[in-house]
Parts: structure tokens; sequence; C-alpha cells
């Protein structure tokens, strides 16, 4: 683990800081002109969350990654967030236009009586314009992750995501409906503003 450090520690400062403004300034560009973007990022993905994913084992207690350096696809990562759900379809087309896609999905809680994470996720290649003699020789990957989604699927996955990262303790009852809750809220949010927008467009 300690080489696997210091490798992606030479990519982190090498490449990956300074794509992920360029990764930033290019999709800006594109889909500027698209109505009702609340912002646009993109970031590197820290040394500790790469090692954490890294260190990830599958149900029998193997490795999940053999090879993390090409295996890991979110090195480089991208958002985009809109304000209305039907604006993640309008972005998701766009995102279609300009990109060679690898990867697409639809994150949705598995069951109709759920509530969790949501929003689009591309993985997609990184277009050659961001992609020169030196990125490539400090190992630039080829693909980064690109999610879309809503202003309430962005906060409430911001705050559950860091929620994961506390000291790990298991939630207890009281706590895991809470997080169900507020899910649901945020849901629920999603679909009165679009209601809303949809009814006084009409």
């Amino acid at each position: 683990m300690d080489d696997l450090r210091l490798e992606y520690e030479r990519r982190h400062a090498g490449c990956l800081i300074l794509m992920a403004h360029h990764l930033q300034e290019f999709i800006a560009n594109h889909f500027v002109t698209l109505p009702r973007i609340d912002r646009i990022s993109a970031r590197a993905k820290s040394v500790d969350r790469f090692l954490k994913k890294a260190s990830k084992t599958d149900q029998s207690g193997n490795p999940k990654y053999t090879d993390p350096l090409n295996q890991i696809q979110d090195q480089l990562g991208a958002r985009i967030v809109t304000f209305y759900k039907h604006d993640v379809e309008t972005v998701a087309a766009r995102v279609e236009q300009f990109f060679r896609s690898v990867e697409k999905r639809v994150v949705v809680p598995d069951s109709p009586h759920e509530f969790g994470y949501e929003g689009q996720h591309f993985i997609l290649f990184i277009p050659e314009d961001l992609l020169d003699d030196l990125s490539r020789a400090a190992g630039a990957p080829l693909f980064f992750e690109l999610q879309v989604k809503t202003l309430f699927q962005h906060a409430w996955g911001e705050a559950e995501h860091d929620l994961g990262y506390k000291p790990a303790t298991q939630l207890t009852r009281d706590q895991k409906r809470r997080v169900a809750f507020t899910s649901a809220q945020a849901w629920g949010a999603d679909q009165m503003f679009q209601e809303l927008f949809n009814e006084l467009s009409a």
C-alpha cells in the first residue's frame, strides 16, 4: 500500500489536479448555453479517498481492485448540478453529444419503498484536447466520471457521503430512520419543484 500511495501521490500532483481544472473549463464551455445549471465542478480524487477505495474487498474478502491505478475510474470526477429533474435529462443528452461514453448508469434505490442516493453517472473518455505528453508521462487516466444531479440530489448526497467517512460506527435504528427521512424529503422537494415549474411554464 505504501508503493501505491507514492505512485498515486505522484500522479495526483503531476497531472490530476491540473487536468481537473482543464476538465472543468472544458465542460463549462460546452454546457454554458443550457438553462438552469447551478454549478459545474471537477476534482482530482484525494489520496486518502483513492487508497480507501483501492483497499475495498468483495464478499469473499478478496481485493476488489487488482490494479487500482488502472481500474479505478473516478480518479478524475466532474459534476453538473441542475435546478430540476427534467434538466438532468437535457444535460445527459448534451453529454452524449460531446463525449465518448464507456458506461452510463441511472442510480436509483432498489425498491420503490426506499429513498436514497439518486443521479446519472457516466464514465467518459477524457477529451484528447486535455491529454498532452506531460500528462501522459505522469500517468493520466483515460477516463473520468461525470455525475449529473439536481440541487436536492446533490445536497443530500454530499451530506450522506460525508457521514460515510466518519469513524466507522454502526448506525442505530433511529439514525437510519433519520437518514431515510431526509432522503424522502429531498425526493419530495425535487418532485414538487418540477411540478411547479411545469405548471408555471405551461
